[in-house]
């Protein structure tokens, strides 16, 4: 099983065209020493043929070419076999409009994500007027295989599961519940878990979390506060539904503890462990653990 990290910043890019913070600052003066990132995505493929997406960003165009043979086609039919949706966020979602030319746009995700995207973002509604995008509901907790364009087995199963999140901030009365999942992709042989937003890190999540050979989790901010003290809002980043990597509650202690190799994505842009020499970097590090950048491949 082959996975590629297409984008591993948070909503916005990094650097962000309209923030002046020390990590961007740094991107735009000297981007070896903060690589410049696209908006969070992941493609997997079992064969190294039939790829899917792990959430469609606003950076897709871009991204496709990290793919190996999902260049233009006669058809111009999409280059992946579907996309499979961890949450309907914008900078998860906005992408499967700008697929809209590739005719056949399969779309998997829990239902509740489903009726964000039908109901109140509208994603899937306006990119029904451009092409045929059929939604599966991924039921929580239960085991789905991901068959490609054709409808035969691809080789990849699925399983989402609930993690402590928020809704989108487009719909802020829509129910908590199965709003944000995590996923789990197995070929049968090797299993990678995939969670880009994530509000706590509970027993239930860290046991499954534990099983995968490879954790791509929620790198969003450094601190609670990280937001708040900068400025830029004034909300913590729990409250946001992102776990903060630093301190004794944080994501970094408890994940140095699974056995598989993790790798944090969707990364803030003011977090400063996108500074490839700042102490918040080395800490990660020293850890075992490692920041994503975009075009890491990954075989299971």
């Amino acid at each position: 099983m082959d996975v590629i990290l297409l984008g591993t910043a948070a909503g916005g890019g990094f650097p962000q065209w309209n923030c002046a913070c020390r990590p961007c600052r740094t991107a735009r003066r000297d981007p070896a020493s903060a690589l410049p990132r696209t908006q969070s995505s992941v493609a997997v493929s079992a064969d190294g043929a039939r790829w899917f997406l792990i959430n469609a960003s606003p950076d897709v165009r871009s991204q496709l070419a990290l793919i190996p043979g999902a260049g233009p086609r006669p058809s111009r039919e999409l280059p992946v076999e579907g996309v499979v949706l961890t949450d309907a966020e914008l900078d998860h979602t906005l992408g499967l409009l700008l697929l809209r030319e590739g005719r056949r746009l399969p779309v998997l995700a829990s239902p509740a994500i489903g009726s964000l995207l039908e109901r109140e973002g509208g994603v899937l509604r306006v990119a029904r007027a451009f092409a045929d995008a059929p939604f599966t509901p991924l039921e929580p907790g239960r085991a789905a295989c991901l068959p490609d364009r054709d409808g035969a087995p691809s080789g990849l199963t699925v399983t989402a599961f609930a993690v402590a999140g928020d809704p989108p901030r487009f719909a802020p009365d829509a129910p908590a519940d199965g709003a944000t999942t995590g996923l789990v992709i197995s070929d049968g042989r090797s299993s990678f878990a995939c969670v880009p937003g994530c509000g706590a890190l509970d027993g239930a999540t860290l046991e499954r979390l534990a099983a995968a050979g490879l954790v791509l989790f929620d790198g969003t901010c450094w601190t609670d506060d990280e937001l708040i003290s900068l400025g830029y809002g004034a909300r913590t980043a729990r409250a946001m539904g992102h776990v903060p990597m630093a301190g004794p509650a944080g994501s970094l202690a408890a994940l140095a503890q699974l056995p598989g190799r993790v790798v944090y994505v969707h990364i803030n842009n003011t977090n400063p462990v996108l500074i490839e020499d700042s102490p918040e970097r080395r800490a990660v590090t020293d850890a075992g653990l490692t920041v994503g950048a975009d075009g890491m491949r990954f075989s299971l």
